[in-house]
């Protein structure tokens, strides 16, 4: 194996333990039904805890890593249906 195969495949360990744990955190933390400013305040401070834990990953893993916890973060959008009202 290379040494650039092996680093990318760290990287994508990396990433994946980083997003599990994200999202056992945000879990446990209750981030979900906190207010839009508490939640930007809790990832401000989770991004900058797995920058240091996990120090492979990039600034752009780190940006993906919280677009998914956002996310994950929004509440469900159901599609309504409209019922048409038709007298035949």
């Amino acid at each position: 194996m290379t040494k650039k195969k092996t680093r990318r495949e760290a990287e994508a360990v990396s990433f994946a333990q980083a997003r599990d744990e994200m999202f056992s955190h945000i879990l446990r933390c209750g981030v979900i039904d906190a207010l839009p400013e508490h939640q930007k305040d809790w990832f401000d401070d989770t991004m900058l805890y797995l920058a240091d834990r996990y120090e492979d990953l990039s600034e752009e893993q780190l940006a993906q890593l919280r677009q998914l916890g956002e996310r994950f973060c929004q509440p469900v959008q159901r599609k309504v249906e409209t019922v048409e009202s038709g007298a035949a």
